[in-house]
């Protein structure tokens, strides 16, 4: 793949990352920081000028910056998400999609919260964010 392609790539994953991130502004349901988070990811795999904007910006730099030093989730989205997956898991129950389907899916979702409480909430003390 040629060095041009590789960039529109990274480039095209940034974007699409950064409008499911605005589009988790304006719903609730949505999350905004983990697509931030990739578009960070990707911007800064092609895209230096994207990625150096949203480490500049005053309310998500923060939360992108802290994710990528110590892996810092905060309280609220954790518990979020958790409860989020959790009604999934219960509709997901109720529906009638194959069994095997339904435990692998809530397989996923306890897995995932299981990884996301073992996520720290908060910056080391001793370390800025």
């Amino acid at each position: 793949m040629t060095v041009i392609l590789r960039i529109l790539l990274w480039r095209l994953i940034a974007i699409f990352a950064l409008l499911l991130g605005l589009v988790g502004l304006l719903l609730p349901i949505m999350p905004t920081v983990p697509f931030l988070l990739v578009a960070a990811w990707a911007g800064g795999k092609g895209w230096p000028v994207l990625e150096a904007k949203l480490l500049a910006h005053p309310k998500y730099g923060p939360q992108i910056i802290a994710w990528r030093k110590y892996g810092v989730v905060k309280r609220r989205p954790k518990v979020i998400a958790i409860m989020m997956m959790s009604g999934s898991a219960i509709m997901l129950s109720f529906s009638p999609v194959h069994l095997a389907v339904k435990l692998t899916v809530i397989g996923i979702m306890l897995s995932v919260a299981i990884w996301l409480c073992l996520r720290p909430e908060e910056v080391p003390s001793n370390e800025p964010t």
